[in-house]
């Protein structure tokens, strides 16, 4: 095995654990997204919310419902056929011995473009669930303090 193809499974591996721990890191935010949408809405129905404070919390609850959105957008399974798990189920295994010889780099490539886009997803959906965040502490200070 030459030093070109060590360096490419290397490549190949470390790309797809990058793409595991982004996974891992999105599940675990939509957890916390989850379980901060719900322990809002138990809170909040019960308090005698004032006009500032719900147009505050709606911004921040919207926040968090998109951050939501991108974080299960960034892990839902890519079935498009290009690279991975589908490519390999539409091949013999003669042709899947092929596809690994010649199509590592490119494997490499792809993969590393989706991993960007996984990642730029959980940082958007990081931001967004941060001001969300910030504007529910600013909407509980109002309804707190009493703002009219």
């Amino acid at each position: 095995m030459s030093v070109t193809e060590r360096g490419l499974i290397a490549a190949h591996a470390e790309v797809k654990a990058e793409i595991a721990r982004t996974d891992s890191k999105s599940a675990l935010l939509l957890a916390f997204v989850g379980a901060v949408l719900a322990g809002t809405w138990s809170i909040a129905r019960d308090l005698p919310l004032n006009w500032p404070a719900v147009m505050v919390g709606g911004t921040g609850l919207v926040l968090l419902v998109g951050a939501a959105g991108l974080l299960l957008r960034s892990v839902r399974p890519n079935l498009s056929g290009r690279h991975g798990f589908p490519l390999w189920a539409t091949l013999t295994a003669d042709q899947i011995t092929a596809a690994v010889a010649t199509d590592l780099a490119a494997d490499v490539a792809g993969l590393s473009r989706l991993a960007v886009a996984k990642f730029t997803g959980l940082r958007r959906a990081v931001d967004w669930t941060m001001t969300g965040g910030a504007l529910l502490i600013l909407a509980a200070l109002l309804t707190a303090g009493g703002a009219r």
